[in-house]
């Protein structure tokens, strides 16, 4: 199994502010493990089928499926952003919503079936576009995956994007050189669903343009869903 080595040598936080992402630029020595101490958290998306235990009121208990627009609906509650958000945090947003109707309602959610995990690998590799995860792979393996690198391509400027619990966008500058001319020094790094791979015909040189001119405009309309702030009502 490939693997590879990376240099994080820039991390762009995306927060909501107003509405809009605002972006900041910061130079971190840490690899993308240490930046990201929230990795493990799984993230719900569209498709994805929960089960609603109410507690306080076991006749609304009920398996539900997340809605295309990221919106999770039941009986007495308003509808409830669930896209990019930890099952917790959607657990707390419906109690918010039924407080209106019940008293002190008391209920958990429960993931019970996950949709398509699809990734998205653009720019300079041989067929762009959404990638299944088959398992655990890393940033190379996904560019091998949708045909390998172009001509052109920027091997040592790789982005990678991820949406971490509470709707910050981070990213992170690869370099995927040495995971094929020396695998055994590469560094293990799984992708998850709605991770965004992308690879530079030019090196990068002004981040926060770069990701809105190249990789937001490039992304499929589910993607454009996920990593934009203003879903998060």
């Amino acid at each position: 199994m490939f693997r590879f080595f990376f240099l994080a040598l820039v991390t762009v936080s995306l927060v909501s502010c107003g509405g809009q992402p605002k972006p900041s630029l910061r130079f971190p020595s840490e690899s993308w493990q240490s930046a990201v101490p929230e990795d493990d958290v799984y993230l719900l998306a569209p498709g994805d089928k929960v089960e609603v235990v109410v507690h306080s009121a076991p006749e609304l208990t009920r398996e539900l499926t997340i809605a295309p627009d990221g919106r999770l609906r039941m009986p007495l509650a308003q509808p409830v952003m669930a896209m990019a958000r930890t099952p917790d945090e959607v657990a707390m947003a419906l109690r918010a919503s039924l407080a209106q109707e019940l008293k002190d309602p008391d209920l958990d959610i429960v993931p019970t079936e996950f949709a398509s995990q699809n990734i998205f690998v653009g720019g300079e590799v041989q067929r762009p576009g959404m990638v299944a995860l088959p398992g655990q792979i890393d940033p190379l393996q996904a560019v091998i995956l949708a045909g390998g690198f172009t001509r052109d391509a920027k091997r040592g400027n790789v982005i990678l994007m991820r949406r971490l619990p509470g709707g910050e966008v981070r990213t992170v500058v690869l370099d995927l050189r040495k995971g094929i001319t020396d695998p055994a020094a590469a560094t293990w790094l799984p992708l998850r669903r709605f991770d965004v791979v992308y690879v530079p015909q030019t090196r990068i040189s002004e981040e926060n343009q770069f990701m809105e001119r190249f990789i937001r405009n490039a992304l499929p309309v589910q993607f454009s869903l996920y990593y934009d702030l203003r879903q998060r009502n």
